[in-house]
């Protein structure tokens, strides 16, 4: 994301994600400033990701989802890493 490194504190945690390639799938930790709640979230409870306009790009939002009275926003994690690291990934699964 081009932002500078950071210390690791006791909230930093470690995301573990699927990502599919040609090959297979492969499992790759994230690592995070701090995670602040951990949801499961039905396929079917997951709306279209919504077009703010020109300003916003939505590329990397897979859908949203309505949550006790909020709304979260879900990230497409394979859109999310650069195309550089999707191409690593691929190779390695």
């Amino acid at each position: 994301f081009g932002l500078p490194a950071m210390d690791y504190t006791e909230r930093t945690c470690i995301i573990v994600v699927v990502i599919s390639g040609q090959a297979g799938t492969v499992q790759v930790g994230v690592v995070v400033d701090a995670v602040s709640e951990v949801l499961n979230i039905k396929s079917e409870e997951i709306e279209p990701r919504p077009s703010f306009g020109t300003k916003l790009n939505t590329d990397y939002i897979l859908g949203l989802a309505k949550v006790g009275g909020g709304i979260k926003i879900l990230l497409d994690i394979t859109r999310v890493l650069s195309s550089e690291d999707a191409m690593l990934l691929a190779e390695a699964a």
